[in-house]
């Protein structure tokens, strides 16, 4: 069964870029990593580069006020929460929150690699293009161009060549956009 698995993530992967492989039954275990929300200033900003660059898709849009079903000016809270997906609806899921009633504007915090932050990865199959729109986009930095990196296969033996880019988003966000140039399932066995 697990060759047949490969075999057919190498058929996928051959002809429509990077995929996911399901993780097999007897290997799943207790607990699904859904999604990660980044608190933004500005949700449409942010649209402009995980939705337009990046090409996710909206899969939630919505306005949340506390208490629920009062008009705007009867609200102590409103915000707005967007979720967005690439190639599965349930998991890998990102969610963009932003606080509208009251406002939360905070310093940009322009630290990368360091504790207490984060990372998003991003795969794609066309990542020079990604980068040079990515740049277009209001408050968006580019930390790395694209660059060839070699990370150690998954069992130790030989290199996995993935093209690599870091950039901030608006927010400051740390965002690895990148490109397997090894075809990732042969990598792993």
């Amino acid at each position: 069964m697990r060759a047949l698995i490969v075999l057919l993530g190498l058929l996928i992967n051959s002809h429509a870029g990077v995929h996911a492989l399901p993780v097999p039954e007897q290997d799943r275990v207790g607990i699904d990593f859904r999604r990660t929300t980044l608190v933004v200033r500005d949700i449409d900003t942010s649209l402009k580069l995980y939705r337009d660059v990046l090409g996710m898709k909206v899969i939630y849009d919505q306005m949340i006020r506390t208490p629920v079903g009062k008009p705007d000016n009867e609200t102590d809270r409103i915000r707005r929460l967007v979720f967005l997906r690439a190639n599965d609806t349930y998991i890998g899921v990102l969610g963009l929150l932003e606080y509208q009633k009251p406002r939360k504007e905070q310093p940009i915090s322009r630290l990368a690699f360091e504790p207490g932050t984060s990372v998003q990865l991003f795969a794609t199959t066309d990542l020079p293009a990604k980068f040079e729109a990515a740049q277009q986009v209001p408050g968006v930095e580019a930390m790395t161009a694209p660059r060839i990196v070699h990370y150690p296969n998954y069992d130790g033996t030989g290199t996995i060549a993935v093209r690599v880019s870091i950039i901030t988003d608006p927010d400051g966000f740390v965002l690895e956009i990148n490109e397997p140039l090894t075809d990732l399932n042969v990598a792993r066995d």
